[in-house]
């Protein structure tokens, strides 16, 4: 604990460095004393309470392993960082044991460029780290998504909520999802939020256990593919689904499109203009 200080230091000297356009929050130039981010921002972005950070950053809690991986991802400080944070937390995290959760400027910029797009990122293990507002009204998936087991598409195929999309081979998706999953666990040894998310879906989840142990090597978003969405309030939007791959920093990202001039297209529109009011009372 004696370092606990150090990382205090470094902790709010990360925060200044993050403007609050880093990460999609809305701000006006002239309404800040100090540079950076605010502490109840940081606390909103990493799921954690602001006395929580007041007291990381003056040296009077020591985080614990996830809470710094979340800090990390909020913070978008860099590998070398986060591994220099863990070695003063007394972790022994290694970058490449770790799936990456780091959104840098430039994804951040693509996701508030496509206001009229729905766009996600998500981790290399299915996480959903951020989206914009339009895919928050599309899915219903609040505006603040958490790193967690409810925020992952494996997790909410097989053992949450699945959502509004339907899938034309449901099956096939998951048979790929796990596929993909199996590949990323290789990857990534030394995650063990990792290891515990799919050590908990082997238990609970027959299905999932027995295309565990298969042999199939598909990936998840090999091309185009079409979809099915039953939103509440506009009706079925039938939309493209492409997955793009954020190359070093092993994010992948997920947009969906209406063919130009269709009924879906309108919809999407609609759903622009409408955002998130009403949603959380139609899910």
């Amino acid at each position: 604990m004696s370092e606990a200080p150090h990382l205090a230091e470094l902790l709010r000297s990360w925060r200044t460095q993050v403007s609050p356009a880093d990460v999609g929050l809305p701000f006006r130039p002239d309404s800040r004393r100090t540079p950076g981010l605010r502490r109840e921002e940081v606390a909103w972005l990493a799921g954690i309470s602001p006395d929580y950070v007041k007291r990381l950053e003056q040296g009077r809690a020591h985080p614990s392993s996830s809470v710094l991986k979340a800090l990390a991802r909020t913070l978008r400080i860099s590998d070398a960082e986060y591994e220099m944070a863990c070695r003063i937390a007394g972790y022994a995290a290694q970058a490449g044991g770790q799936v990456p959760q780091t959104i840098g400027p430039s994804v951040q910029r693509l996701l508030d460029r496509f206001a009229d797009t729905p766009i996600a990122v998500f981790d290399a293990a299915w996480t959903l780290l951020e989206h914009n507002d339009i895919w928050a009204a599309m899915s219903g998936d609040g505006r603040n998504p958490r790193p967690g087991r409810a925020e992952n598409l494996v997790w909410r195929s097989f053992l949450g909520d699945p959502g509004r999309m339907r899938h034309p081979d449901l099956a096939g998706y998951r048979a790929s999802l796990i596929a993909d999953l199996r590949d990323v666990a290789a990857r990534y040894p030394a995650d063990r939020e990792l290891a515990a998310l799919i050590g908990e879906l082997r238990r609970s989840s027959d299905e999932f256990a027995r295309l565990w142990t298969s042999t199939a090597a598909a990936h998840f978003g090999n091309g185009n593919e079409s979809k099915t969405l039953d939103h509440p309030v506009v009706g079925e939007l039938h939309l493209d689904c492409d997955v793009l791959s954020v190359h070093g920093a092993d994010l992948r990202i997920i947009v969906f499109s209406a063919a130009p001039g269709s009924e879906s297209a309108q919809r999407l529109r609609l759903l622009s203009v409408l955002g998130t009011q009403d949603m959380t009372a139609s899910r």
